[in-house]
């Protein structure tokens, strides 16, 4: 005989509708569903459940002759927190107006949180209202509801004011006022409120940990965790995150290692942020590293983190494990899988190869998405294919629905300046149906200093000026056009005009990872030991490649007007040629060097690259602002066309 007791316990077990309809089935044989408690949690465990059961709760409220408010708040509480919350005020009204039901604290606390989930201010006073006209804005519950609401609305300052009113707030409402002063970027007032706390606990914490590491203050939200007596999984996640967002890969890696001694061991959070940091640093070896982790905690079905398996190593330069960790995913039913995979190939050149797992994405059934089509209109961009990338290109919207945004339209733009059709480029832009972005034109005057067109580089710098007048990045192009062209005092002007505006051009920077550490050369900084063993092997392998490979330095891309020598000795230090020969000094032979730059490689040092691999056997993968080059047997994957 089934007894409300056993029937809670089973709803509690009970996690699809086919299930929750057998239970169901039983209680009505029993004639226990009669009781309105019983009836009741059917439809708050229906409600709730899953976003595809929900329509079955309604149609059980529905058969309920008289629905008390338990039956109402199951309602408006599946609606508040499905993937449609707005729906829960339309609603409520409804019900209010139908059904005839006193809303109670519950009843705001769900709806306030739905107006939370969908962040609409208007809503929530509305319903802030409504609860001092019930009387009832002085439960603890509603209170605190309210505050998180108006946090996420980023209004802090109404949030705080509702906390003001509340009458011996607790740990959860300090709690609430804390995450929307974070939610408002508002430092001060964060650390304000953290200091009045009369109580705190990990949660507390771990908003003041985020807050700091939102606003780049590492060393406070390192010394606050130092602090901490107590740290759950979201504090370690919170600061390997964090240390990834602000750049500072080596203490990711310091923090997760630090995670793993502790006992917490890997989650979702901590493994995605970690692989972010590989990914972002090109740091392969501690990826295998997290990647074996994430394989003895048994973790390697959770979607997520497969997603960030493939995004760090198709980054960190080895698409071949990032194939394979995507191959054997389980499921693959979720876009971004594909997406990511999509994206790798390209950056990698495999442009053909992409069309391809394309194709095999629509034949699984999986639809694609804006950034779907970013990934495949970079491919044939970087692959040449013009016409394949028009077609697709049109498709979007005639056959995916895919309205283009400014990223297809400047991928359009590459397309054509890439494959030297500047006119076709320009015409384009000209054609778009919004006024062009900083970034479109900076792209086409990309191309125009790939290709050397003087004339269109000087009209394009011009519309640069006048919507982003500040980036240094665009003079030196310029520059660099003329220079190449030979107009020396153009290029000079240029630079004197970036002086005089105090633009300060971005330094070139790249990194190697050697044995899990990673070491950063930076053309032109004071030598120490570990940049004097690289500038010791830069000179005997210069004179190799200039002996044994007829290398001659392309001085062309240096932007001065100086002496020969001093523009051989220029080109010849730049920051990937240091990292290669600090690579070839401390690397075991056979391993592949892998080098990460933030800028473009020239090409002097691609020439190089390609001498040094076929003079000292060794495979090289560098990744520059655009894209991977894998150089092998003096080739290179790119064919020279980047």
């Amino acid at each position: 005989m089934y007894t409300c007791e056993s029937i809670s316990h089973l709803l509690a077990t009970c996690k699809t509708l086919a299930a929750f309809k057998q239970i169901q089935a039983y209680a009505y044989k029993s004639n226990i569903y009669s009781d309105p408690f019983v009836a009741g949690k059917f439809i708050l465990h229906c409600a709730i459940a899953s976003s595809d059961a929900f329509h079955h709760a309604l149609r059980l409220f529905l058969d309920v002759p008289a629905p008390d408010v338990f039956m109402c708040n199951a309602i408006i509480r599946g609606l508040s927190e499905s993937e449609t919350p707005q729906n829960s005020i339309p609603m409520y009204s409804k019900l209010r107006r139908e059904v005839g039901f006193g809303p109670d604290s519950f009843t705001f606390a769900f709806l306030l949180k739905g107006v939370a989930n969908y962040r609409c201010l208007r809503d929530g006073v509305q319903l802030h209202c409504q609860a001092v006209k019930h009387g009832l804005d002085g439960h603890l519950f509603v209170g605190t509801t309210t505050v998180s609401m108006y946090g996420e609305c980023m209004c802090a300052g109404y949030a705080r004011k509702m906390f003001d009113e509340m009458f011996e707030p607790n740990v959860v409402a300090w709690n609430a006022l804390v995450t929307a002063c974070f939610r408002s970027n508002d430092l001060m007032a964060l650390e304000a409120v953290f200091g009045e706390m009369p109580f705190k606990n990990v949660t507390s914490c771990n908003v003041m940990l985020a807050g700091y590491m939102k606003a780049g203050e590492t060393e406070a939200a390192t010394d606050l965790f130092s602090e901490m007596d107590v740290k759950d999984a979201v504090s370690w996640s919170s600061m390997i995150g964090g240390f990834a967002h602000n750049g500072c890969f080596n203490e990711a890696f310091g923090v997760f290692r630090g995670s793993v001694r502790s006992g917490i061991g890997a989650n979702e959070v901590s493994l995605t942020g970690v692989l972010s940091a590989c990914a972002q640093a090109g740091a392969f070896e501690f990826g295998r590293i997290v990647h074996g982790l994430n394989e003895k905690s048994g973790l390697n079905w959770i979607i997520t983190v497969n997603n960030a398996l493939i995004d760090t190593y198709a980054r960190c330069g080895n698409v071949a494990m990032a194939r394979l960790v995507f191959d054997s995913m389980p499921d693959k039913s979720s876009v971004v899988s594909w997406t990511s995979m999509i994206t790798g190939l390209a950056m990698h050149g495999c442009g053909k190869e992409a069309l391809q797992l394309f194709h095999q994405m629509e034949s699984h059934g999986v639809k694609p998405d804006g950034v779907t089509f970013v990934s495949i209109l970079y491919a044939c961009s970087h692959g040449g294919f013009i016409e394949q990338g028009s077609t697709y290109f049109s498709n979007m919207i005639e056959i995916y629905g895919v309205e283009p945004s400014v990223e297809h339209y400047g991928c359009m733009v590459d397309l054509y300046g890439r494959s030297g059709q500047l006119e076709k480029a320009f015409d384009f832009v000209t054609k778009m149906p919004f006024s062009p972005t900083d970034i479109i034109w900076r792209i086409l005057l990309g191309a125009c200093s790939i290709h050397g067109n003087v004339k269109l580089a000087e009209h394009v710098k011009g519309s640069l000026a006048l919507v982003d007048p500040d980036n240094s990045g665009d003079g030196v192009l310029l520059s660099n056009i003329y220079a190449t062209a030979g107009k020396w005092r153009d290029a000079a002007g240029v630079r004197r005009s970036m002086e005089n505006q105090q633009i300060k051009k971005d330094p070139g920077w790249s990194t190697i990872e050697i044995d899990k550490v990673l070491y950063s050369f930076v053309a032109g900084d004071k030598r120490d030991k570990i940049t004097e063993k690289a500038h010791e092997k830069l000179d005997e392998i210069m004179l190799k490649v200039r002996v044994e490979g007829g290398y001659m330095p392309e001085v062309a891309t240096v932007l001065h007007d100086i002496q020969e020598e001093e523009k051989e000795d220029a080109v010849t230090r730049h920051s990937e040629k240091l990292a290669l020969a600090f690579g070839l000094a401390r690397s075991r032979e056979g391993r592949t060097i892998r080098i990460m730059k933030n800028l473009r490689v020239c090409r002097d040092c691609h020439t190089v690259m390609k001498l040094v691999s076929k003079l000292y056997r060794v495979q090289i993968v560098l990744r520059d602002r655009s894209r991977f080059h894998t150089f092998d047997s003096g080739f290179c994957s790119c064919r020279d066309y980047w």
